[in-house]
Formats: structure tokens, sequence, C-alpha cells
């Protein structure tokens, strides 16, 4: 049992959770099921979860609520279920920190190759920093807390997107290690790189603007060239 990767299943619907469950206990896993964001955090508390099957709408508080409060203290890989068919609303889990999504209806057999996908990734790229081991960094004049999430310097607050704030933490958790944009691109985005994709791209440009990094001779967030980005400067932890 102990090498049994375990899976918790939040969906308020009991023919689901029971087809899940079943069917995952079937495919090698061990699966614990709720009905709601509260029993999910009571599961949490309690034993160790190697990933989330999280449903968007729940009674109560709705599931992009529990992923972003899920997000301030553990870094544990989240898929996601919606029945809705609004892209904003897949956009935005992953925004808050989810690793996949899956619309339904959905074929459990589809749900099964995300879960290895994401757990194959998620035992080697890198992952956001835990707000209960590094309470902050400090770097170049400025402050990235962890567990408010927000970037600070002497002047004030800088507002950051969830996934900015990803990006930057995990930049900053890497040390001096070189990230590649693809290691970044599955991180943020949950799914496995486009190599045309310049979302990263996209989103170091748009960093280095709020660090007031200048973009052709960049002090804090360098690049590599053919290989990826690293934080230049020292960074200490807290």
């Amino acid at each position: 049992m102990a090498d049994r990767s375990h899976l918790l299943i939040v969906d308020d619907d009991r023919e689901i959770r029971t087809l899940l469950s079943q069917y995952l206990d079937k495919q090698g896993f061990r699966t614990t099921v709720v009905a709601n964001a509260r029993e999910m955090r009571r599961v949490l508390e309690r034993s160790h979860v190697d990933l989330i099957v999280l449903d968007l709408m729940l009674p109560g508080e709705d599931g992009l609520s529990a992923c972003r409060q899920l997000r301030t203290r553990s870094q544990v890989p989240v898929i996601m279920l919606t029945a809705r068919g609004e892209d904003v609303d897949r956009i935005v889990g992953l925004e808050l920190g989810a690793d996949d999504y899956l619309p339904k209806p959905f074929n459990p057999r589809e749900l099964l190759g995300r879960i290895r996908a994401v757990l194959r990734r998620a035992a080697h790229a890198p992952r956001e920093p835990n707000p209960q081991t590094v309470r902050g960094f400090s770097f170049g004049g400025w402050r990235l807390d962890t567990a408010r999430r927000t970037l600070t310097t002497e002047q004030g607050e800088a507002p950051l997107s969830g996934a900015e704030y990803r990006l930057l933490a995990v930049l900053l958790s890497a040390g001096n290690r070189v990230l590649s944009r693809t290691q970044l691109a599955e991180l943020l985005r949950g799914r496995e790189a486009d190599p045309f994709d310049r979302s990263i791209d996209v989103r170091v440009s748009r960093l280095r603007q709020i660090l007031g990094d200048d973009a052709r001779s960049p002090r804090i967030i360098k690049t590599v060239y053919g290989e990826g980005y690293v934080i230049g400067v020292p960074v200490e932890t807290d």
C-alpha cells in the first residue's frame, strides 16, 4: 500500500466518486473520496496525498476557491473537473494553481492518462516553494512573500497575477539553476509544452517590467540563450 500513489477525489456527485474510486483502485492507485472542500482539507491534515481530482462545481465553497486556499499552504498536484464550457473557468483554474483540467463528461481512461502525466511531471518538474518551509525571498531590493503571495519593495507592493507569482517563486527557489522554457511552461500550464509556445517569454517580459529590470540588459531575470532563464542576483530565504 505504501508505494501506491494516494489520490483524493473531491466531487459532490456520489456516482462519480464511486465510479472513479473503483476504476482508479483497479489501476493501482489508492483513493479517498470526499464531497466538499471542508472534507478535502480534513483529509489533507491527517494524511499524505499525491494528487487531488477536484470538481469545480462544489456546494458551498467552489473548486476555484478551494484551489486558491490550497495553494497558500500546499503544492500537491490538482486536476480540476469542470462541467462548464467557458474557457475562462479553465484559465482561472490554471492561474490559481491547478496542474490540469478536464471538462465533464469525460472518459475515465483520459483522466487516468492525465493523472499519470501530472504525477510524472510532479516528480521531476520544479515546484513553487511551500510557505510552511520558505516564508519569503529577498532579492535585488525586492521581497516575495510566499504566504501572502505578494511582491514588495520600499516603495510599496507590486501586483502579481497567479501565474506571474508562480513563475517568479519557482525561479527564485531554483537559485542559480537555469530552468528551461519547457520546464516553466509545464509548471504554469499543467500540460506538456508546445515547443513554439512563447507564453513564458511574455510572462518573463512582464515580470521584468514589474521589477524594473532592463529588457536589453536584465540584471534580475537573466536569459541563458538556448537554455532558459535564471535569477542573476543574490537570493536570501527566510
